[in-house]
């Protein structure tokens, strides 16, 4: 299944796997105690970077099955 798998939706779940990995770390560093402007930035990053990641995926997902239509 995998070497049906295009090169641009290869390219697009790497990047998608690094937004998701950087918006849960973000996320997971919520758990130790910081200031307040950094709970507001990695707050509003983690989840943004995480929901772009999973965004991605999808996309990628539907453009290799659409490559996979005759």
């Amino acid at each position: 299944m995998l070497s049906t798998l295009p090169l641009q939706s290869a390219i697009m779940f790497a990047v998608a796997a690094v937004f998701a990995l950087v918006g849960a770390w973000l996320l997971a560093e919520l758990r130790r105690p910081l200031t307040e402007a950094r709970v507001y930035a990695y707050r509003m990053v983690g989840v943004m970077a995480l929901s772009g990641g999973v965004v991605l995926a999808l996309s990628a997902a539907a453009m290799w099955q659409w490559s996979l239509e005759p």
